[in-house]
C-alpha cells in the first residue's frame, strides 16, 4: 500500500510518553516547561505560546521554517547554549496553521492558561488543541469539493478490517476483506490520515 498521505501508529500513551526529546541544552525555566509539554506530543509540530507569538523551539523550529517560509534564529536557553527557534504572531495562526497541517504534520495549539499580568513567574501552559490532517474542522483547512477522511486500519488473521470518518460531514463507512480490497478502498477514498496497529509498518509506505 502506498499513498501521498499521512500514516500513524495507533496512539499508546505508554510508548508515546517513553519517546526521548533531545535535550542537549542546559534548560531555563521556560525551556523546561516547553520539554515537558512536547513529551507528551513528541510526533506533532508544538506551538509553544510565548506572550503574542506562537513560538516552535528545535527540530520544530527547523520543520516549521522550512514549510512557512518563516525566519529561523536562536533563542538564549541557560549558559553558553542556544535552541533554534522560529515563531509569528498569534493572531496569524489561520495563515499558517493549514500550511503546517496540509503539509501533513500533526500540530498541537499549547496556550497560556493564566493571564500572564496577574503571574508572578512562569505561567501555566497547555495544549488545547491536536490538530492533524484527518482531524481537522475548520473551513481555512478543509477542502470545499471533497472528503477529508482519516481511516484506521486493522489486520486481523484472516481478515483485514477498515473504517473511514469523516468528522466534518459525520460520513462513517466500515468494511473488511483481505488486502487488496482495502487497499483498493484506501485509493479510492483517498484520506487523509490513516492510523493502524504496532508492528504493521511494513505493509504501509508513505
Amino acid at each position: 500500500m502506498q499513498y501521498n498521505i499521512l500514516y500513524r501508529l495507533l496512539w499508546h500513551p505508554k510508548t508515546n510518553q517513553s519517546k526521548k526529546i533531545d535535550k542537549k541544552y542546559v534548560e531555563t525555566p521556560l525551556m523546561k516547561q516547553y520539554y515537558s509539554i512536547k513529551a507528551v506530543h513528541p510526533d506533532a509540530i508544538l506551538l509553544f505560546r510565548v506572550g503574542d507569538f506562537y513560538e516552535t523551539f528545535g527540530d520544530d523550529a527547523i520543520k516549521a521554517s522550512g514549510i512557512l517560509g518563516i525566519t529561523l534564529t536562536r533563542r538564549a536557553n541557560g549558559a553558553a547554549t542556544y535552541v533554534e527557534l522560529a515563531g509569528f504572531p498569534y493572531h496569524a495562526i489561520d495563515t499558517y496553521l493549514p500550511k503546517l497541517v496540509r503539509a501533513g504534520e500533526r500540530v498541537a495549539i499549547c496556550e497560556q492558561l493564566e493571564d500572564p499580568k496577574l503571574v508572578k513567574g512562569l505561567v501555566k501552559r497547555g495544549v488545547i488543541e491536536l490538530v492533524t490532517p484527518g482531524i481537522v474542522l475548520g473551513d481555512n483547512i478543509l477542502a470545499n469539493k471533497e472528503n477529508n477522511y482519516i481511516a484506521s486500519v486493522y489486520f486481523g488473521r484472516q481478515t483485514t478490517g477498515v473504517a473511514f470518518l469523516d468528522i466534518s460531514t459525520g460520513e462513517f463507512y466500515v468494511a473488511e476483506g483481505d488486502d487488496a480490497y482495502v487497499d483498493k478502498l484506501i485509493s479510492n477514498l483517498a484520506p487523509k490520515e490513516v492510523i493502524y496497529q504496532r508492528g504493521y509498518e511494513d505493509r504501509f509506505s508513505a
